[in-house]
């Protein structure tokens, strides 16, 4: 999954989505901070899905889902719903084609909601670069655009600014490409590339500022590093584990601080916590919970009262285990439990 699959909708209920096969499974909470259904429901309809789901959210809370479905042997194409309420049905899958008209799957697709809560969906095309389409505002979506780009590897990170516009971040060997929209509406364009080490799979965005967003990766050398447009990438500390991190903001002891959360290598769930773009002020890791498979994935988020929710999910097990912060100083977490 590409996203966070752990959101707040918009009445307040916290929800969660697992790929299933070929269907994409949903499950939420009966009330804020209460139990949760007891079996997970099929989103969109009947639809046949093919892998690499993708999840954005706006700021309305509604959760927008893209996936890969086949067309014809050898095709497929993008497909897109949206999600209006965790305990509503969502709306059926609808086609929204393929950045290179026809052909087989290209990528892993992203997900960003502008503050108009136009999607926008971002996905690696056939010759290696990015290409968009975006929903127009009364409805419908706007022509595929070729956002150019060369070698990026499949997996991108798209984000919403506080101002509302989109950015998109990409790896390719050597270097990370970033676009953003000039205004909303606009179409994004390559404004920066660096050089730096990416593995592949480990890209993650969060808007941060009123102005910036941030990017966390994992570097050649298995540090986890941050990096802000306009300056230099900065080694955080070293990763966890292999995989991509999850990222949330949240206040901790009356300050805006930025929370991350990864599986570590010894199949735990790994916290680390620092003041938002202060990464000089350091971070360091503390494990949590049972042991996870190996597929397991962590996504955090904050419930109706704004404190922090974390949950792991296995899809070869399909255990959803979840924890909440404690009301009391420092990052003590409730004891995790099996919904």
């Amino acid at each position: 999954m590409n996203g966070d699959w752990l959101i707040r909708g918009r009445d307040g209920r916290l929800s969660v989505y697992l790929p299933s096969g070929e269907a994409v499974l949903c499950r939420a909470e009966l009330g804020p901070g209460g139990s949760w259904e007891t079996a997970p429901r099929k989103v969109g309809g009947d639809q046949r899905l093919r892998p690499g789901l993708a999840i954005g959210q706006g700021t309305d809370g509604y959760a927008h889902l893209v996936s890969w479905r086949p067309t014809k042997p050898g095709e497929s194409g993008l497909v897109h719903s949206t999600h209006f309420r965790p305990r509503l049905a969502a709306l059926d899958w609808t086609p929204i084609g393929h950045p290179n008209r026809t052909g087989d799957r290209t990528g892993t697709p992203a997900v960003a909601v502008d503050a108009q809560g136009r999607a926008h969906v971002f996905v690696r095309n056939r010759d290696g670069g990015v290409s968009m389409v975006a929903q127009k505002e009364k409805g419908g979506w706007d022509p595929w655009r070729d956002l150019k780009g060369h070698d990026v590897q499949e997996d991108l990170a798209a984000v919403t600014a506080e101002a509302g516009q989109v950015e998109l971040y990409a790896a390719h060997p050597g270097g990370i490409l970033y676009w953003r929209q000039e205004k909303p509406g606009a179409q994004p364009v390559l404004t920066e590339e660096i050089e730096t080490d990416v593995r592949p799979g480990t890209l993650g965005a969060l808007a941060t500022s009123p102005d910036r967003t941030t990017l966390f990766y994992t570097d050649g050398s298995g540090d986890l590093c941050t990096w802000r447009p306009g300056a230099k990438p900065v080694p955080l500390l070293a990763s966890a584990g292999p995989g991509p991190v999850s990222a949330v903001r949240c206040e901790l002891d009356g300050h805006d601080c930025t929370l991350l959360a990864q599986r570590s290598a010894g199949g735990r769930v790994a916290f680390a916590a620092y003041p938002t773009e202060q990464e000089s002020a350091g971070a360091w890791w503390t494990e949590s919970g049972p042991e996870l498979p190996g597929d397991a994935g962590v996504s955090l988020a904050t419930d109706e009262s704004g404190a922090v929710v974390a949950a792991t999910l296995s899809p070869s097990g399909g255990q959803l285990l979840l924890t909440r912060r404690k009301d009391e100083p420092g990052l003590a977490l409730e004891a995790w439990r099996e919904m």
